[in-house]
């Protein structure tokens, strides 16, 4: 059984959203944090619930509805989302108010809002969908497992029409942290030249990216998901991936494109440096929405918008080996080098 990807929707830090224009006109941004280009939320939110919602719950929703729109669908029969920070802002805000109120009389929307799988219940409540809702929360692939979770539902037989979604989003104060630990860069970088210098650290990234995933073929699909697969501190990645291909029938000669997470630290991108991919055409996106757990949602959504359109943006071009409209995508994507994921995009 395929698994076609009918339709999605991007909020990043680029012009992603509500956009028919595929990644033309960059934001450059100079800094250490890239941060998302929100829409205008009353197009998809009641004004007045709007005040209530943190940012992550507001892009989710958005993201989610607007997907559900461009697939001419009005109810999912699955709402499943993928994230490992969750909702942080209303966390730091009930963690804070626990300290400054000593621990009396706290207000509960922020603890209420605070737990992972608000932005999926949110959407639920939102189109009154009483069906199957799940969230993952598995650090560098919460999104591969809530992708895996809606292809067994579809190959199942159990739904059709599934929203598969990954959100993140950061605060201050994890920021902060996070930069302490080494994780992001401690001087200010072009994002459009992140990989230009050799360095540690990386540029933060959030955002909200969600899909309808289905099981009938159509014209109108955007690509097909061929398959998903993820690897835990593998001892070589190289054999991991020939296998993977070898999995689905397929040589690394097969392979049109590959999309890599490089993310301009010299630590995580030595491990995409294979030579497997020598003669390979490249193509990097963390440069465009930064670094996030759930960052390989963005490099779906432009591996599928690269095979509906047939054209690679010359922006994340690493290196182009002159072929025709690429049929065959493979994403490899890792998470700090222990939480690593394969995806293959294919044409319709």
């Amino acid at each position: 059984m395929k698994v076609y990807i009918r339709s999605s929707s991007c909020i990043s830090a680029q012009k992603t959203f509500g956009n028919e224009d595929f990644l033309t006109d960059i934001i450059e941004s100079t800094g250490t944090w890239l941060k998302p280009i929100e829409p205008d939320y009353k197009e998809f939110i009641d004004p007045k619930l709007i005040r209530r919602m943190s940012r992550i719950i507001k892009m989710g929703v958005a993201a989610a509805k607007d997907c559900l729109n461009r697939g001419n669908v009005k109810m999912p029969v699955a709402i499943i989302t993928g994230t490992a920070y969750g909702c942080m802002e209303d966390t730091v805000t009930f963690l804070t108010r626990i300290v400054l109120d000593k621990e009396e009389l706290l207000p509960p929307t922020a603890f209420i809002q605070s737990t992972h799988n608000t932005v999926a219940a949110q959407i639920a409540l939102m189109l009154q969908c009483h069906e199957y809702n799940s969230t993952f929360v598995h650090k560098g692939i919460s999104f591969e497992s809530a992708l895996f979770d809606a292809i067994m539902l579809l190959m199942e037989g159990e739904a059709d029409n599934i929203l598969v979604g990954g959100t993140e989003e950061m605060m201050d104060t994890g920021f902060k942290v996070l930069t302490r630990l080494g994780i992001y860069k401690r001087w200010p970088v072009s994002n459009l030249s992140l990989f230009a210098t050799e360095s540690k650290g990386t540029i933060c990234g959030e955002g909200a990216v969600f899909f309808l995933l289905t099981d009938k073929p159509s014209a109108d699909n955007l690509a097909e998901l061929t398959a998903v697969k993820t690897l835990y501190k593998p001892k070589d990645i190289e054999a991991g991936i020939i296998t993977f291909l070898a999995e689905n029938s397929l040589k690394i000669d097969d392979i049109d494109l590959i999309i890599t997470g490089k993310n301009g630290d010299t630590r995580n991108d030595n491990v995409y440096r294979l030579s497997l991919f020598q003669n390979k055409a490249l193509a990097n996106y963390k440069h465009l929405c930064g670094e996030y757990p759930t960052s390989s949602a963005f490099a779906l959504w432009l591996a599928s918008t690269i095979i509906k359109k047939g054209t690679i943006p010359e922006v994340v071009v690493e290196k182009d080996m002159n072929k025709p409209a690429p049929k065959k995508i493979l994403i490899y994507n890792h998470y700090q080098n222990r939480y690593h994921s394969l995806m293959l995009v294919a044409g319709i």
